[in-house]
Formats: structure tokens, C-alpha cells, sequence
């Protein structure tokens, strides 16, 4: 029962983002240091899946990881800053889908991989590596392409995202080696909590900024979409032009079009001034759980 709330996570995400625009006051409570406890929630979440062998069984697959490293932060952050600057987004939105873009993979990806048939070991490699790469990629490549636009604390971000991502899930691999009995026990319901965690920071960045988001004309969701969109794509066409068999062809476009856009809203909040720059990431939350559940069901069924 416990997987099967776990697995329909786009049902909870989608309905409470729409609650959060007719009714903020629902989520806005969470908010502040719960965001980041949130997040560092998930984070830990996924340390305790994780062994230190784990960081070794890379080098036993390492063309394929490497494709969806390299793929995660070069795809996501150039085709995030084409989007953004070809759709005349406004200057927050354009940092924040930018911000969204060099984030690593989500851990909601696995879930989805799962689902689609794929190879859910790499899949599970793949965001550990994107995870772990992000604590140096994910400031410099926002300094990169959105400092043009407004200041971007680089040294900043990379503290905070030592903070929310390295600290957890070292803490997670540590407890699974140390405390393996006790990490049995939360390992059951951690997914089901790591899912309510992302669907109140999401509606909760959604309920906070509701009259801007209705206010956008669409334009920012179609940005969301075609960012998504265009990641699971190429992830795909790229996986495919190295000649990789299905399995891993599909877990490549789910790592790709993916993104933990929980870190994405945290970092907007802690290191941006204006409020705006955390509601892409919250959108794309929702935009990538519908997308990657849509293609994960369409490749369960063709098997």
C-alpha cells in the first residue's frame, strides 16, 4: 500500500498545486527553514537507499552514467537558457528556470524508471552521480548563465548545497553501513515521506506567488513544459545515437528530463532577492511527475 502511494506521486502533486493557486493559505504555512528541512528530508531519504559500494559500482558501468552526467548538465542548463532567453521570460523566471536546468536529477526519477521497464540500478547511479555533481556544477553553471542577468552568489550556492544535499545523504550512507536495523525500519515509509515533503514545498512556492503564476499569461508553464519536454527528448535521441539498448535509452531521457526541483526552489529562496526565482522550480515539480509518469506508462505498455 505504502508503494502504491509512493508510485501515484503525481496525484498528489498536481492536485495540491492547484489547491495552493485557489487557496493559498492551505500550504503557505510551510514555508522558511521548513522548505530546507524538507529538502534536506528527501535528501537523507535517499542516503539511506545507498552504500559505499554503491560509489564503486560506477566503475563497473561507467559509459552509460557518464552519458547522463554529461547529458544532465549540458542538455538541461543550455536548452533552460535558450528557452528562457527565446521566450522573453522576465528576469526572475529566466534565473529561476535556469536555476531549475543545472540541477541534478530528481529522485523521483527512480521511481519513474521503475515504472517504464528501464534500468532502475542506473538509474539510481545516475542520480547519485548528478546528486554528488551538483554540489560544484549546480552554482557555477547558474553564475555562468544567469549572473548576466542578476547577481549569482556562486560561493553561496555551493555552501548551501553542501549543506541540503552532501550533508544528508552522507549522513544517509553512513546510517545505512552503521545502523543497517534501524534503517530497515524508516526504509519502508521514507519514499511516502520524502513524497509529502516535495508536494508541500511545491505547493507551498505556489501558494506564495498564486497571483504571479495566473498572472504569466502561460508563458512560464509552456517554458516548464518545453524544458522538460526537450530534456526527455534529447535524452533519449542522445542515448540512442551512442547505440544503447532500450532499457538504458529510457533510463537516460527519465535522468535527463528530470530534475530535483526541491533543491532548485531552496536555492531560490535562500540566494535570490526576488521571491519569483523559486516558482519555476515549483512548476517544474509538477511538469516533470506528470510528463515522466505519462512516458513511463506508455513504455510499461509496450513492455
Amino acid at each position: 500500500m505504502l508503494q502504491l502511494f509512493t508510485n501515484l506521486f503525481p496525484v498528489w502533486v498536481l492536485p495540491a498545486g492547484g489547491l495552493a493557486l485557489v487557496h493559498p493559505p492551505l500550504f503557505t504555512w510551510f514555508r522558511g527553514p521548513l522548505i530546507v528541512w524538507g529538502l534536506a528530508v528527501i535528501m537523507l531519504g535517499m542516503g539511506i537507499t545507498l552504500s559505499f559500494s554503491d560509489f564503486r559500482r560506477v566503475l563497473e558501468v561507467p559509459r552509460p552514467v557518464a552519458l547522463g552526467f554529461v547529458s544532465q548538465f549540458l542538455v538541461m542548463p543550455l536548452l533552460a537558457w535558450t528557452i528562457a532567453r527565446s521566450q522573453g521570460l522576465p528576469t526572475p523566471f529566466a534565473v529561476g528556470l535556469i536555476l531549475t536546468g543545472a540541477c541534478p536529477g530528481g529522485t523521483a526519477s527512480n521511481v519513474v524508471t521503475y515504472i517504464a521497464r528501464a534500468n532502475l540500478p542506473l538509474s539510481v547511479l545516475m542520480t547519485m552521480c548528478s546528486t554528488m555533481g551538483a554540489i560544484v556544477l549546480t552554482p557555477l553553471l547558474t553564475e555562468w548563465l544567469a549572473g548576466t542577468m542578476v547577481p549569482v552568489d556562486a560561493w553561496g550556492l555551493f555552501l548551501s548545497t553542501l549543506q541540503v544535499v552532501l550533508l544528508p545523504v552522507l549522513v544517509g550512507v553512513t546510517l545505512n553501513h552503521f545502523a543497517p536495523r534501524l534503517v530497515g525500519l524508516v526504509q519502508p515509509v521514507s519514499p511516502l515521506i520524502a513524497v509529502l515533503a516535495i508536494v508541500l514545498i511545491v505547493a507551498s512556492v505556489i501558494g506564495q506567488s498564486a497571483d504571479a503564476i495566473l498572472n504569466s499569461g502561460g508563458i512560464l508553464f509552456s517554458s516548464v513544459v518545453l524544458l522538460h519536454g526537450g530534456g526527455f527528448l534529447l535524452g533519449y535521441f542522445l542515448a540512442r545515437v551512442f547505440g544503447y539498448e532500450e532499457a538504458i535509452r529510457r533510463t537516460v531521457s527519465i535522468e535527463v528530463g528530470m530534475q530535483n526541483s526541491g533543491l532548485a526552489v531552496v536555492l531560490a529562496r535562500q540566494h535570490f532577492a526576488d521571491p519569483l526565482t523559486a516558482v519555476p522550480g515549483a512548476i517544474s515539480s509538477v511538469v516533470h511527475s506528470v510528463v515522466g509518469s505519462f512516458l513511463a506508462a506508455r513504455w510499461r505498455g509496450r513492455g
